[in-house]
């Protein structure tokens, strides 16, 4: 039995679109080794006692989380520490989703749908998607797929963070000089200014708000036989849809029916204070995470001027 292979970068299926808007948390801190290879060890465990044959492990992604392709069952698990309570809520909504039709990815179809617990470990089954084609997603076809995925969204009534409870996160990263010990003082007035006069902006608007994916971003896509995917329901929170939209590639918002362009606007500046901050943080696994936490300062610096916002006010 082989524990946990590492995927070549092909296997993610992430689609490029070149934007710098990635995950605004960002990858948590990795699993320990030996963490890993429990975590691993309970997934082919759990796969082979609801009839799925598993004799293989292949690690696509090692963060706070651990995503899996179980072979030849060819399942993706994902695997979290038990004291991670949202994987059930993740479930309710992709099966909720799925009914309706909206383009997410559904879990595995042979084995019953939730959440499984071993060895101190949650773990869901999901099905693995091939991709089906190289070549780069319109914007256009990126639009329509989140559209659609908001209007099934919209139908449901699910007990959700709100977008703000996440920059609120980002806020207390920031005024923490112990979890960002790198970041100057005018780097953390910097960020700490745009996150609190952009929440105060968006929230004074008043629009309407939904329940969201909370980070729709290219990474979280997966182009398929089926069409557009979107995966990783675990950052939905509420919101309005202009805040989902400044995850995506910045042609995607055009193509949306109905954008308020200027609150479109101060979403992207806002994610991209978010995302900025979490490169800080002491503990961010992502790769070259401080050398774009710099690029992104000089970006937003770029954004606020360019815009003319006051973010002092």
């Amino acid at each position: 039995m082989n524990v946990g292979r590492v995927a070549e970068p092909a296997r993610l299926m992430v689609m490029e679109f070149g934007g710098v808007y990635g995950s605004a948390q960002g990858r948590g801190p990795a699993m320990r080794a030996l963490e890993t290879q429990r975590a691993v060890a309970a997934a082919m465990s759990i796969a082979a006692s609801v009839g799925l044959a598993v004799d293989d492990a292949v690690v696509l992604q090692d963060s706070n989380k651990l995503t899996l392709r179980l072979l030849p069952c060819d399942v993706l698990a994902r695997v979290a520490p038990a004291a991670d309570q949202i994987a059930y809520a993740e479930i309710e909504l992709a099966q909720r989703l799925a009914e309706s039709g909206s383009p997410v990815a559904a879990l595995e179809s042979r084995v019953e749908p939730r959440v499984h617990e071993r060895d101190g470990f949650v773990v869901t089954l999901w099905t693995y998607y091939e991709s089906a084609t190289s070549r780069e997603v319109s914007p256009a076809d990126y639009a329509d797929a989140l559209g659609r995925l908001h209007a099934g969204m919209r139908n449901l009534d699910l007990p959700t963070p709100h977008f703000t409870d996440r920059v609120e996160q980002a806020q207390q990263l920031v005024a923490s000089r112990d979890r960002t010990p790198a970041l100057r003082d005018v780097d953390r007035e910097l960020l700490g200014d745009t996150l609190r006069s952009l929440r105060r902006v968006i929230g004074r608007r008043g629009g309407a708000e939904q329940l969201l994916h909370g980070e729709p971003h290219p990474g979280n896509v997966l182009a398929t036989k089926d069409g557009l995917l979107f995966i990783d329901l675990e950052t939905c929170c509420r919101g309005p849809v202009e805040f989902d939209l400044a995850h995506t590639p910045e042609d995607v918002g055009g193509h949306y029916p109905g954008v308020d362009q200027g609150l479109l606007r101060e979403c992207r500046i806002l994610v991209l204070a978010m995302i900025t901050t979490w490169r800080w943080d002491r503990g961010d696994q992502l790769p070259n995470g401080r050398r774009l936490g710099t690029e992104w300062l000089s970006q937003l610096r770029a954004a606020i001027d360019r815009t003319g916002l006051d973010i002092r006010s």
